[in-house]
Parts: structure tokens; sequence; C-alpha cells
């Protein structure tokens, strides 16, 4: 499958997405959002370097990472905020990344369907003030058919992939195993299907009605979360896994997202519950054709 605009990455943002911009000029290492960097200690970081970008209705973050897939910087994030049409969005990822190292690469997950670099629908981006509120028709029509690689690759002056965030997460975590399915449990629900270690057409799950109309994403998102509580939240999670289940067959489950912290309870042993970080890390797999259906 192609995903970027140049021949072809829970999550949602997690809690250090409220973190200090990465802007103000406090050293890396002091913010709260920093992580240390993941980096071999036996070896230098090797080249080529991906600038790895992950998209959340909530958060906006990113690091570089080398060739192995280890993170050379300090990891950086600052709130999303709102109204966010593609222009505020293109300076504040600017902005976020500017302390990061060179990178020859982008890579980025957006939290919508993406064709071709393209942006088909941004549920979060698309409201007047974040997930949840008012549907703005102008920023409708703004976000309609964006060409987000073809933008930022202008931007940041490098060639850009961009794919669904849920796509991104599940290439840093599948196995190469059968049918996987990965669920990001985060702002929104995102989930992606793999096949032998190969990314399948997206499917935007998120959508599709759940439970006595409402979609997965009223259901089980981050607002459902905090209308219902943990208890009932968790209940509802575990069904749509059963759901899915009975839908695709999969072979596995990996569940990730800011929002699998919060998981309580047994999901099934084909199921696992992957860490927030894939996120960042799967954004060198949009580099690497094996993964990607292309």
């Amino acid at each position: 499958m192609t995903v970027d605009g140049h021949d072809m990455t829970t999550d949602r943002a997690d809690d250090s997405a409220t973190s200090p911009s990465s802007v103000t000029g406090e050293p890396a290492a002091t913010r709260p959002s920093a992580r240390r960097p993941r980096r071999p200690s036996d070896h230098a970081p090797k080249k080529p370097w991906t600038l790895a970008i992950d998209v959340g209705g909530t958060g906006l973050k990113a690091n570089v990472l080398d060739a192995s897939g280890a993170m050379v910087a300090n990891r950086v994030a600052v709130p999303t905020t709102y109204p966010c049409p593609p222009a505020k969005l293109l300076d504040d990822l600017a902005a976020l990344v500017a302390p990061l190292p060179q990178a020859a690469r982008v890579s980025v997950g957006f939290p919508g369907m993406v064709r071709n670099g393209r942006v088909l629908s941004a549920p979060h981006f698309v409201t007047t003030h974040g997930p949840g509120t008012r549907i703005d028709d102008e920023l409708v029509k703004l976000w309609s058919c964006f060409d987000l690689a073809g933008a930022l690759s202008t931007r940041l002056g490098k060639p850009t992939r961009v794919a669904n965030d849920a796509d991104v997460q599940g290439a840093a975590v599948v196995q190469g195993k059968g049918l996987e399915l990965v669920v990001t449990l985060g702002t929104g629900i995102g989930t992606a299907f793999f096949y032998e270690g190969r990314l399948l057409p997206h499917l935007e799950f998120a959508h599709h009605p759940f439970l006595k109309g409402d979609t997965y994403n009223e259901v089980i998102g981050e607002g459902a979360r905090k209308a219902v509580g943990n208890a009932r939240w968790n209940k509802r999670v575990r069904r749509a896994v059963e759901t899915l289940r009975a839908l695709s067959f999969f072979d596995h489950c990996y569940v990730g997202g800011g929002n699998s912290k919060r998981i309580r309870g047994d999901l099934g042993v084909d199921v696992t519950i992957v860490d927030n970080s894939a996120g960042i890390l799967g954004g060198i797999k949009l580099w690497d054709e094996s993964h990607l259906g292309v």
C-alpha cells in the first residue's frame, strides 16, 4: 500500500503531552516530556536518521531515530491546541522539532484516514475546540484531501511519509505471523491490520457502530472513559476486543495508545499490551517497504 506523497507515522497522546513546550529554550533533560534516548552504548548511532512525529488529538510528540530504531535525542512533546487548521499544525510541528538533531527523512503518524500522504479524514482537527466539540465546516474543507506529506516535506526540507497513527504503531510491534490486529486507545480509537507482517488497507473501525448505535470512538474513546469511569470503560474495552476477535479471527492483537496503561483484567492469551512509545518507534518502519504492502 502506498502511504506517502513521494512514492510510497495511545496514542494518541499520553500524559506527557501536557508538558511545557519544547521551544521554550529549557534544556531537554529537565523537561517533564523528555525521555532518555535509548542509544546503544557500544557504537555510534547508525545512519540514516529518521525524524518520527506522532500527531495526536491531545498532544504532538517527536524524536529522531537511528537506522536501528534507537532514539538519538530526548523526545519532545507539546499539547495539541485548537482550532487546528492545516497551516497551524504545520507551524506547531515545525516549532516542535526545531530543537531536535537533523534527520535525513521524516515519518508521521496521523489520527485519521490517510492515503498517498493525503488526509481523507481528520476527526479531531475539524472541530472548533478539540475532540467532542462542534465540527467546523470550514475546517472540514481545509483538511479534505490535504497533502500533509507534501506540505511537511516542503516545510521541513526532507522527504516525508505519512500514515494513520495506528498503522505506524503497528509496524513497530507486529511479529509478522498470521493476521495481527493493532488497537490504539487514546483520544479516539485506532485500528490496523497486518498479514504476515504486511500492512493491509486501512479501515476506520473507530467510526463503525459498536454498541446501541454508538461508534467505537463514542463507546471507548477518552470522552467515554471520563464519563463512565475506568471500571465500566474496561468492560467496554473487553467487549470491543471480543467483537473484533469475532469479526477478524486475528491470530494476535496488540493494544497500545495512551489509555492502554489504564487496562485492568484479562483480555485473552492472544492479546498483548504494548508500550506507548511504539507511536514514535514505528516511524522508522514507514521507510521499510517489507512492512507496508507497496
